[in-house]
């Protein structure tokens, strides 16, 4: 089902309108899903909203659980609102993936693609006969992209590994929140969608490497914990050189100064005040003349000794101002600040607006449906929304048909429950 962006005179925008006319730049690739809820689903989301097309493989019984989390619509045995946005653009085609004629069939559809997205736990596609041996002995440049809590090798393996255990094991939760509190969860399923995108820029590199190189294909492995511990910068040479362990230091941040989190009259700001040139500016702006010019805080590590003292300053200046008073001043300075934003602030805020992050769109029943818009923003080849998340198995009889099945067959795959 093809879907339209709607206007609105809010904050949900309609599209370019020539958007949809322009192939992705991934038009002509051919991806496979075989995987569920975040990893895997968000990897091949985002290859499909570039213009990939994507057949998403669910178990005829339910389909992914993913269908089921979060707030549903209608609120009564609905589908979820998140599965329009994680589904778009993707085919939905069931099979029973414990029946040989329906392994026969993703093996098909493997020898076709290009990029087979798979999140199971490592071993279990070699028990089902769909393993990168099997697969690729069919399409040797097949590029397959497995996503796992802990790798495809390693004594865990074998344990299951969700996104919250990478985020703990990669170090993630140990230095997030307050040094006197227990370590928080982030509000959103981070480790698995970072490793996502881990597997996303896995898949185009080794596209890259088949098409321009001459190469073959290969397996892309990402384990949950290891793209989170990716993104930890510093924390590995200064625990190796210095023995140093950093740890939660609440909503500031450590060794960069000033970063923090400061209070006003009506609610808080994050200033982000710690390049050398922003500082100065930062404390002539909040009338502290004497910090923007004492040399010692000319650089960050002159600074970092002083954090207390800056950060009081800071709070001083704030603490009789409203957000928006505190905001036109240092704007007016060119000093990062900003409000801290709930989803109803980004409705209606103008920079969301102009950007169009935030589209219109109908769902199957006519309801309307607002979806966060495609990023990144590519100026020739954009992203887009061509469908919303489908019905469970909305897709099948047209991919069948597309392998060469007839009519006939795939009513005998329905009625054996294959399809």
């Amino acid at each position: 089902m093809s879907v339209t962006p709607e206007s609105d005179t809010s904050a949900a925008h309609e599209g370019q309108p020539d958007q949809a006319a322009r192939p992705g730049p991934l038009a002509g690739v051919k991806v496979l899903e075989l995987g569920t809820l975040i990893a895997g689903p968000f990897a091949a989301r985002f290859l499909g909203e570039f213009g990939a097309d994507v057949i998403k493989i669910e178990d005829p019984k339910g389909g992914d659980p993913l269908r089921k989390w979060r707030k549903l619509y209608p609120e009564v045995g609905g589908t979820s609102l998140w599965w329009a946005v994680q589904a778009r653009n993707k085919k939905s085609v069931t099979i029973n993936l414990k029946a040989e004629e329906g392994k026969e069939i993703v093996r098909r559809l493997a020898k076709e693609a290009d990029i087979v997205v798979e999140n199971f736990r490592p071993g279990l596609l070699e028990k089902l006969g769909l393993g990168y041996d099997v697969l690729s002995a069919e399409n040797p440049g097949l590029v397959m992209v497995r996503l796992s809590g802990y790798g495809q090798t390693g004594p865990y393996r074998d344990r299951p590994g969700f996104g919250a255990i990478a985020e703990s094991m990669g170090g993630l939760r140990h230095i997030t929140g307050y040094p006197d509190l227990p370590p928080p969860r982030i509000g959103i399923s981070i480790g698995d969608s970072i490793a996502a995108l881990h597997g996303v820029i896995g898949a185009l590199m080794a596209l890259h490497h088949k098409q321009v190189n001459g190469g073959k294909g290969q397996v892309v492995d990402v384990a949950l914990y290891e793209a989170v511990f990716n993104m930890m910068e510093s924390v590995v040479p200064e625990y190796g050189v210095y023995g140093m362990v950093r740890e939660r230091t609440g909503a500031s941040l450590p060794g960069i100064v000033p970063s923090n989190t400061y209070p006003c009259r009506d609610g808080s700001i994050v200033i982000g005040g710690n390049s050398d040139p922003i500082f100065k500016r930062l404390m002539v702006a909040i009338e502290r003349d004497d910090l923007a010019n004492d040399a010692a805080l000319a650089h960050n590590d002159g600074r970092v000794p002083r954090t207390q003292e800056i950060d009081g300053a800071i709070a001083a200046w704030l603490a009789t101002r409203t957000i928006d008073e505190a905001l036109a001043v240092l704007n007016a300075a060119d000093v990062p600040a900003g409000r801290i934003y709930s989803v109803a602030d980004m409705f209606t805020d103008p920079q969301y607006m102009a950007r169009q992050m935030i589209q219109r769109f109908k769902w199957q029943d006519g309801q309307d449906i607002t979806l966060p818009s495609v990023t990144p923003k590519l100026s020739e080849t954009p992203g887009e929304t061509r469908w919303l998340g489908p019905e469970l198995g909305e897709h099948t009889d047209e991919v069948l048909q597309s392998l060469g099945y007839d009519a006939d067959h795939i009513a005998s795959l329905h009625a054996q429950q294959i399809v």
